[in-house]
């Protein structure tokens, strides 16, 4: 049992007739009465009742009714697999760090959205390390993150620089400084994302080369929550420029004039792989638009 079959049944049983059904199907006649005769054969039960007239029998009408529902899923399949191919439905899977995941990707996805409606997005907060990992395995389809360490198995394209500033309360002594320094961190509480991350980690190594040693008194899995302890004297913290546009009330943002950490942010994608469709293409070049 085949879907042409199939077909060639439920017109039969539209048009009641085994001659207008050929003509339709543009067979030769006795193709179609093959076809039914193979079809009753595999069924084990007789399809129609034969005569001066076409007619349904009993197990006929029921088979109409399944095979029926049967073309339609399959009308619904095909298109749907036509519109992954225009890259207008499917899932395309997306890895970000936190300052681009809740800063920066709502804007970039919300008209790529709009439209293509049917494209269903799935967004992983992680850092890069663990999203390098992700899209290795094949659990995502694109990530955006800082530089990673590639091989021949992944592609970074950088997108743009993320700089970084310092954050302080408004009565602590570095607000007072028109210029900090990072000489001006000893004997600071210094707050860090609890991520190893690249500004982490140029961060620390920075302050080392200018001879600080980091007091490092709160780690914390999200930078975003870095602004709140920020915010209640806890201690200072650097985090992207991004993050800070708007600095929570009672703090404020400071560049720190020998620290060059500007990190580069890109679009990480594994390579030499059966392409994971127009959808994630096009999104891809959305993003790069963008910046």
């Amino acid at each position: 049992m085949d879907l042409r079959t199939i077909k060639t049944f439920q017109t039969i049983a539209r048009l009641g007739s085994f001659q207008k059904a050929a003509e339709e199907l543009k067979y030769v006649q006795s193709t179609v009465t093959m076809q039914i005769q193979k079809l009753e054969s595999d069924l084990g039960v007789k399809l129609f009742e034969r005569g001066k007239k076409i007619h349904l029998t009993e197990a006929g009408r029921l088979f109409h009714e399944k095979a029926d529902l049967l073309l339609r899923d399959l009308d619904y399949v095909q298109n749907t697999m036509k519109q992954w191919l225009h890259g207008e439905a499917g899932k395309v899977r997306i890895g970000a760090i936190e300052p681009m995941a809740i800063f920066r990707l709502p804007s970039i996805l919300l008209p790529f959205n709009q439209k293509y409606p049917k494209v269903q997005l799935s967004i992983q907060i992680n850092n890069t390390q663990n999203l390098t990992k992700m899209i290795k395995e094949g659990e995502l389809d694109l990530a955006i993150c800082n530089t990673p360490n590639l091989d021949h198995t992944t592609l970074f394209e950088p997108l743009f620089i993320e700089e970084v500033s310092l954050l302080v309360p408004k009565e602590h002594p570095l607000s007072e400084k028109e210029q900090v320094e990072l000489s001006d961190f000893k004997g600071e509480r210094l707050l860090l994302s609890g991520f190893v991350c690249n500004y982490r980690i140029s961060l620390e190594k920075s302050l080392v080369e200018a001879g600080v040693s980091p007091d490092i008194q709160l780690e914390v899995n999200s930078m975003s929550a870095l602004k709140e302890y920020v915010q209640v004297g806890f201690g200072i913290a650097v985090v992207p420029d991004v993050m800070v546009k708007n600095p929570p009330p009672g703090t404020e943002i400071k560049k720190i004039s020998d620290l060059k950490i500007g990190v580069t942010t890109g679009i990480l994608r594994k390579i030499n792989t059966v392409t994971n469709g127009t959808a994630v293409e096009n999104l891809i070049r959305l993003i790069k638009t963008h910046f």
